[in-house]
């Protein structure tokens, strides 16, 4: 359902469902909410890899379990945003360590909404993202309507929800959906390596990276000034600003150590 594996202080954390192109059952979701939660208070753990099983990232929701519960007036369906996609997209967006999506093929809804919420996105050449709640008479759900627009701009987040129209890789990388688009059995690959440079950094100024920008990107100036002051007053705290600083008068690589 939900593979793990450590190595060079990166977690890789993968959907494993490829028969149904990891999509998302309630077991799944709260699978995912556990690790994610586990990989944020795991001090050994320094980057996370979000991927999937197969030939596909993830194609959201489990329409098929959805309908059935559904069919039985089983109030889950409607619970699922506030009891599973919101705290997962709150556990991606505020891991306090760089998390990467190696978007290996089609992510849609949820998942695609997902890899929006991670700090950079790594796509194979045949990815397509698409956006196809309101083609089931639904609405945006896991952050999308927050991360989307600030990825690629309202125009087009809103093209893609109404039109439900499929993103390419190229297309998504033209206009910033993604950071680098690279070959399908490349993928992985590339976001380890880039999960591992990131792995022997900062570790702790990437989580105040993160936590001034999230409290930027949707407030007025003053709050996100109050941010960079005190999140800049905490990393100028750590033992690797110390470093840095040293490693730079000395003209010689800094050994980041995460605290």
């Amino acid at each position: 359902m939900l593979l793990t594996e450590d190595r060079d202080g990166v977690r890789t954390l993968t959907l494993n469902r490829p028969e149904a192109f990891n999509s998302l059952t309630t077991e799944l979701k709260e699978a995912l909410l556990t690790a994610l939660t586990s990989a944020a208070a795991d001090d050994s753990v320094r980057a996370v890899v979000l991927t999937g099983a197969g030939k596909a990232f993830c194609a959201g929701q489990d329409l098929k379990e959805h309908v059935a519960l559904l069919r039985a007036n089983d109030p889950a369906p409607l619970s699922t945003v506030e009891k599973h996609y919101n705290p997962i997209v709150t556990a991606i967006t505020t891991m306090p360590k760089p998390i990467i999506a190696a978007v290996n093929g089609m992510a849609a809804g949820a998942g695609a909404s997902f890899a929006y919420a991670c700090d950079l996105r790594i796509a194979a050449d045949t990815t397509k993202f698409l956006m196809a709640f309101a083609n089931v008479g639904l609405t945006a759900d896991s952050g999308a309507a927050w991360t989307l627009p600030r990825l690629i701009g309202y125009g087009r987040a809103m093209e893609m929800m109404l039109l439900a129209k499929p993103v390419t890789a190229d297309e998504a990388l033209r206009i910033g959906m993604v950071t680098q688009v690279v070959p399908a059995a490349e993928v992985l690959p590339t976001a380890h390596a880039l999960a591992s440079r990131l792995a022997a950094g900062p570790t702790t100024a990437y989580a105040k990276i993160k936590e001034a920008m999230l409290a930027s990107a949707g407030g007025p100036l003053a709050d996100g000034l109050a941010a960079e002051g005190r999140t800049q007053a905490e990393a100028g705290g750590t033992a690797d600003h110390r470093e840095a600083v040293e490693a730079f008068i000395a003209k010689r690589e800094p050994n980041f150590t995460g605290r």
